[in-house]
């Protein structure tokens, strides 16, 4: 869910990305998600001295590469280009950090926002 709205934000702020209707934007988003667990992890394995040298940046590279490949996969979802699909990138990374940020706790671990009774707050180290 996170994916799409950040995709969403990315095919209204940039010209060059565009989206032709509501399937094709859960379609790239549920593609870019896969594609994000599984193949992420091996392109910056493989590209880790790229990453080091660009102290990170490259890393945004990786992304839109990604994000072009979904784009050539899913033909109603259209990335204009390297530079489009570059920005792109940068926004749906930007959208979905501060998104995520919602729903991460204190402690690192991922919670829907709702209400739990049986989860505890932690008053520094003890747990009451």
């Amino acid at each position: 869910m996170v994916t799409t709205v950040a995709v969403f934000v990315a095919e209204k702020v940039l010209p060059g990305i565009t989206c032709s209707g509501v399937e094709a934007l859960l379609g790239a988003s549920l593609l870019l998600g896969i594609i994000n667990a599984f193949v992420r992890p091996f392109l910056l394995l493989l590209s880790l001295p790229f990453i080091i040298i660009t102290m990170g940046l490259f890393i945004f590279v990786v992304n839109a590469l990604l994000l072009l490949f979904v784009s050539q996969i899913i033909p109603s979802f259209q990335v204009e280009g390297f530079w489009n699909a570059f920005l792109g990138a940068i926004i749906i990374s930007a959208v979905s950090w501060i998104l995520s940020s919602f729903f991460r706790t204190s402690d690192g671990r991922i919670h829907a926002i709702t209400h739990h009774p049986s989860i505890k707050k932690a008053d520094a180290r003890t747990i009451k």
